[in-house]
């Protein structure tokens, strides 16, 4: 049992020399405002307004909130384990191998699933844009056969997708349904992350420019066309106004969607040996994306809660060009231009994602718990070719067969999952010399805090909404019972990390950051985490019959 548990202890000279270090700070944060602000800002935040309305911005703050402490996390372990792998890396050396693995399998889930969903997003907006200038591509080559389907099945209103289905040609008794944009796009991404992280970067940083300023414009123009009273609509079951309309079971049902939003920052770290002084580099990069982020999408949120009532945001893919249209603001040539622009900015969350995976394959081969292909370097390119091209094949296939929903809550709770670890990980670590220069994760002990503040909070909620308590342990309530069993187990894990920190002396910042990333899997509902025990099941039979076998660590420990 002992050896599932074995751990690798990381040097500074444990990296790569194949890879080229060629990215500085700003890269880094450039990198990260690709990633974070991308699919989130231009597609899934009209979920997220719809099923929380204006009081998601309380959800974007907890986001905000988690990631902010998991970012200090990811960087004191960055600032120790300056190699590629990310979370996979850093849940080797702290947790062991078996942990180790079940993290990259996890990121294996983020990485290319998350490429599926922006993918689709990317397609949208790209056929949207093409409408709006007269061209228009069949419906049945602008959308997955599963959409389609389940358009006619479930009696949806979304004339495309049912317009899709009526008009696609048949293949012998199968309708040809292929969202041909979001293939060819995955294609260009592959082959433009397989030539090169310099011209990854270079092309990148253009692109981040011209996104921030069209969000800047969208944040002026959308200022001037505010209504307040829409921060305060009237709420379905109470009939009165409020910035909750749909309750706080509300807001927390549109965590996927959210925290979608935020999963690309954990991608810098991904990046390790292609950054210049990554000790120092990484963490700063990765925090200053992190709160620039943050304050964008709480602008952002803020405007569209403001210019348009929360309920006209049901289906609506495209939040930031919707709220121009003729039956809103009526400003055409922000249309325009957003739909442009969402196009550029949902490219570059693809290029990040698809840069992303290939090197957690890359570092798991290199332990030798994936076949040893997936650490081949291009001789010319310097990029780990081969995974790159297996990357591109993993996210083009499923584009065929699966759908948005699906993706968007299969990506986010594997994402959280690898967070709630990261954060456990540092608690694991033992302490280190300080180094000039280097990021040094303060320690503030959290012996009498964190207990005080988490008892102290939970006292405090409880008088403020008293309501919530006595309901508890009613889980059999169709809308609230799984979110209040979530929060009961939540409540329990957090009172036994009390009970631990006052022993243990544990540090204070990864525990708050743990512990809002446990929050944040109290808005999962039981079919994301079938699926996601579905999916590491899986894992877990690849590992065994082959990581566990092959691992170097192992044979290193076994012929000692």
């Amino acid at each position: 049992m002992s050896q599932l548990f074995r751990r690798k202890i990381y040097s500074d000279t444990d990296t790569s020399t194949g890879l080229l270090r060629v990215l500085g700070v700003w890269d880094i944060v450039f990198f990260g405002i690709a990633a974070i602000i991308g699919a989130g800002s231009f597609s899934s935040l009209g979920e997220a307004v719809f099923r929380g309305g204006p009081g998601v911005i309380l959800l974007y703050l907890i986001c905000g909130f988690a990631c902010g402490f998991t970012a200090l996390c990811y960087a004191e372990f960055a600032s120790r384990i300056p190699t590629a792998g990310s979370a996979y890396t850093y849940a080797y050396a702290s947790f062991g191998e078996l942990i180790a693995w079940i993290i990259g399998w996890a990121l294996i889930m983020e990485y290319s699933f998350g490429n599926i969903y922006v993918a689709f997003s990317w397609s949208d907006y790209f056929t949207s844009f093409l409408g709006r200038l007269g061209m228009h591509i069949p419906d049945y080559l602008t959308c997955s056969y599963t959409e389609a389907r389940k358009a006619v099945q479930y009696g949806s209103e979304n004339k495309e997708l049912l317009n899709a289905w009526n008009t696609a040609p048949l293949l012998g008794s199968l309708k040809f349904i292929v969202d041909v944009p979001a293939l060819v796009i995955n294609g260009l991404i592959t082959w433009l992350c397989y030539v090169g992280v310099k011209e990854s970067k270079n092309f990148n940083n253009s692109l981040v420019i011209l996104k921030l300023g069209v969000i800047l414009l969208v944040i002026l123009v959308g200022f001037a066309y505010i209504n307040t009273e829409n921060w305060t609509p009237i709420s379905p079951a109470t009939g009165t106004p409020s910035f909750m309309p749909n309750g706080f079971a509300g807001v927390m049902s549109a965590v996927s969607g959210v925290f979608f939003a935020y999963i690309g920052f954990d991608a810098l770290s991904v990046l390790s040996e292609e950054t210049k002084d990554p000790q120092k580099t990484l963490p700063k990069g990765m925090i200053i994306s992190l709160v620039l982020c943050t304050v964008i999408y709480i602008a952002l949120t803020l405007v569209l809660t403001g210019m348009v009532d929360y309920k006209k945001f049901d289906g609506v893919g495209d939040p930031l060009s919707f709220i121009f249209e003729k039956t809103n603001a009526n400003v055409a040539w922000m249309e325009l231009v957003v739909s442009f622009v969402a196009i550029v900015a949902i490219t570059t969350v693809l290029l990040v994602f698809q840069m992303g995976q290939p090197r957690i394959w890359y570092a798991m081969s290199r332990d030798g718990l994936m076949p040893s292909r997936f650490q081949k370097i291009h001789p010319k390119y310097k990029t780990p070719s081969y995974a790159t091209i297996v990357t591109g094949i993993v996210v083009g296939i499923p584009i065929l067969f699966t759908d948005k929903t699906f993706i968007l809550d299969f990506t986010s709770i594997g994402t959280i999952f690898a967070f709630v670890l990261v954060c456990a990980g540092v608690l694991l670590l033992p302490a280190k010399e300080k180094i000039k220069g280097r990021f040094h994760l303060p320690y503030v002990n959290g012996k009498m805090i964190f207990p005080v503040v988490f008892i102290g909070g939970l006292i405090a909620f409880y008088y403020w909404q008293p309501e919530f308590f006595h309901t508890l342990m009613d889980w059999s309530d169709a809308k609230e019972g799984e979110f209040r069993a979530s929060i009961f187990f939540f409540i329990i894990i957090n009172l036994i990390l009390c009970v631990v920190t006052f022993i243990k002396n544990l540090s204070l910042i990864p525990l708050i950051g743990l512990s809002s990333c446990l929050y944040l899997l109290t808005g999962m509902s039981h079919e994301n985490w079938f699926w996601f025990g579905m999916w590491f099941l899986i894992g877990m039979v690849i590992y065994f019959f082959y990581g566990y076998k092959n691992s170097k660590l192992g044979k290193e420990l076994r012929n000692k």
